[in-house]
């Protein structure tokens, strides 16, 4: 049967609306009434119950519905690709240390705090239509890094679910995600919505997507910004017989099928190395926040680097990262100059701007329309050399008309803007003759 075709037939029940609960009846939180607790209820009758304990899986058990919950546990001191867990605790000392503001920092926190969280869908997009049928985290728990996977046995099992993952985070304060902020958690926040009056609220968790810092860090360097791909060019981890993350969704509908755990172990072990990996990737990308002077960083990175701290309005830290760049010798080092003199304007350091770009005009290599713009602009304003103003302009303009691809108007505009400091500066010099 077609992935199609199996979305169709479970439709109905991965979009139905939960029944509501009558006036006054909701517990506190949302829930409604308290729950069948699951290490008291009766077990119910669970097929390959044997494979499932294989697993290291525990059924979930809520009004007379279940789910079954792994658990799988590593000392801190494993290793996952080129790091331990351990050292976590180092990478969050060094942001305490660190003392600047970053999306990234986890200064103020603990390792505990933080769930490294993943799921598995029955569509790989968004929409009420989708259901979560795997929820993943990854968390530390004393000397153990603990893998806990909540897994959907039957669509009409959605608030044991929820349920179960809920008591397991309610410590956490912050989610550790690769696209999250996108898919996981809006999709959790939707079935979540569909079960309100049957599950607690969901915590208002603070959120570190990593995905963000692999794009601005790795995007020019990789085809591709796929966990997969980061894992091995950068992470160090090397999947085996992996089952690709668009499979999971044909091997759930096998699985609800022939109710075999087989089916989807392949699955569960994709997303238990997807939330490991979030603990190395997380250590790494603050590595090089952080220490993006070692040997061992690219000047790729170091630019990069320093662009995100520009961005974050971080001028110092972004300038020490940008000058690593320019004294290394690397191709990019132009590109940093410029890019350190757009920093000392903001901080109105005219003088030590005017000194970089001018150094990129005389470097004899390639120097962009901007340098020239930059350049006439101080002269005009801040040194009053109007001949170098329009001398700069003048080089401006003949390499703005040059470039090709522009849109009509703007060019117009452009053109006009061009023609009107040429002109200003034209006059300028003859009332200074």
């Amino acid at each position: 049967m077609s992935l199609k075709a199996k979305l169709n037939r479970l439709k109905p029940h991965l979009t139905r609306e939960a029944p509501k609960q009558p006036d006054g009846d909701g517990a506190p939180g949302g829930a409604a009434g308290s729950p069948a607790a699951s290490d008291t209820a009766p077990l119910p009758d669970i097929p390959y119950r044997e494979k499932w304990v294989g697993l290291q899986a525990k059924p979930y058990v809520l009004d007379g519905e279940y789910v079954m919950v792994r658990e799988v546990r590593y000392p801190v001191t494993a290793r996952h690709g080129a790091y331990t867990f351990a050292q976590l605790y180092e990478t969050i000392d060094a942001w305490e240390q660190a003392g600047i503001r970053h999306p990234l920092s986890a200064a103020g926190k603990t390792a505990e705090d933080l769930l490294f969280f993943d799921t598995e869908t029955t569509g790989l997009h968004g929409g009420a239509g989708n259901a979560v049928f795997l929820l993943g985290h990854s968390r530390f728990e004393g000397d153990c890094v603990v893998v806990r996977q909540h897994f959907l046995t039957a669509p009409h099992a959605e608030a044991a679910l929820y349920h179960s993952f809920l008591e397991a985070a309610r410590t956490a304060t912050d989610l550790v995600t690769y696209n999250g902020k996108s898919f996981d958690w809006p999709q959790v926040k939707t079935r979540h919505t569909l079960l309100r009056d049957l599950v607690p609220r969901l915590p208002s968790f603070g959120h570190y997507d990593l995905l963000h810092g692999a794009r601005r860090l790795w995007r020019e360097d990789l085809e591709s910004c796929r966990l997969s791909l980061i894992e091995r060019e950068k992470l160090g981890v090397q999947r085996e017989n992996d089952i690709p993350g668009y499979l999971a969704p044909i091997r759930y509908f096998d699985y609800l099928t022939d109710k075999d755990p087989d089916t989807i172990k392949g699955v569960l072990a994709h997303n238990e190395t997807d939330v490991l990996s979030l603990i190395t990737l997380y250590i790494r990308l603050s590595s090089l926040l952080l220490a993006w002077d070692r040997e061992d960083v690219s000047a790729e990175e170091r630019f990069n680097i320093a662009r995100w701290y520009e961005a974050l309005g971080d001028g110092e830290s972004a300038l020490r990262a940008y000058r690593s760049v320019t004294e290394s010798g690397h191709p990019l080092g132009v590109k940093a100059a410029i890019a350190m003199g757009h920093c000392y304007k903001r901080q109105k350091d005219w003088k030590q701007a005017m000194r970089l770009w001018e150094e990129v005009v005389r470097s004899g290599t390639y120097v962009p329309e901007e340098v020239y713009v930059e350049l006439a602009k101080i002269y005009e304003h801040h040194v009053k050399d109007y001949e170098q103003a329009l001398h700069c302009t003048l080089r401006a303009f003949d390499l703005w008309k040059k470039k090709s691809g522009l849109l009509r108007r703007k060019s117009k505009a452009e053109e006009a803007a061009y023609r009107k400091r040429i002109e200003r500066l034209e006059q300028r010099l003859e009332q200074h003759a």
